[in-house]
């Protein structure tokens, strides 16, 4: 049985890679795309988050400050893998997800996208 959290609301909602794609276009200059294969959402080109190819996980490039503070908080949330190690990407397991959480995190990469594309 799949396992459903509240959302912010305090009603049951199942995140989904269509929950990221909502809340991530609600964000200015962002729009839909591709990365190795998969869904993505950029800002002028530049990945923000991308639909992991096991599709039970988005990748945010959100810098190492955030991804450290994230994971702390959150670790059965937010976490990386051997590969991200050196990357300043957070995976995000959608199955644990708040939405409330997932808007935070997406909000979080979008600044630090942007900050990067203005230096």
């Amino acid at each position: 049985m799949a396992q459903r959290k509240k959302n912010d609301g305090g009603t049951n909602e199942t995140i989904t890679y269509d929950t990221v794609r909502e809340l991530g276009l609600a964000l200015p200059g962002v729009e839909e795309g591709t990365s190795y294969g998969t869904p993505a959402l950029k800002v002028k080109g530049k990945l923000l988050a991308r639909l992991r190819e096991d599709a039970e996980s988005v990748v945010l490039v959100i810098g190492f400050d955030n991804r450290e503070m994230l994971m702390q908080m959150n670790p059965e949330t937010f976490y990386i893998t051997d590969h991200y190690r050196d990357y300043p990407d957070v995976l995000v397991r959608l199955s644990t997800v708040r939405r409330g959480e997932l808007r935070d995190a997406l909000e979080m990469a979008w600044r630090h996208v942007t900050a990067k594309k203005a230096r």
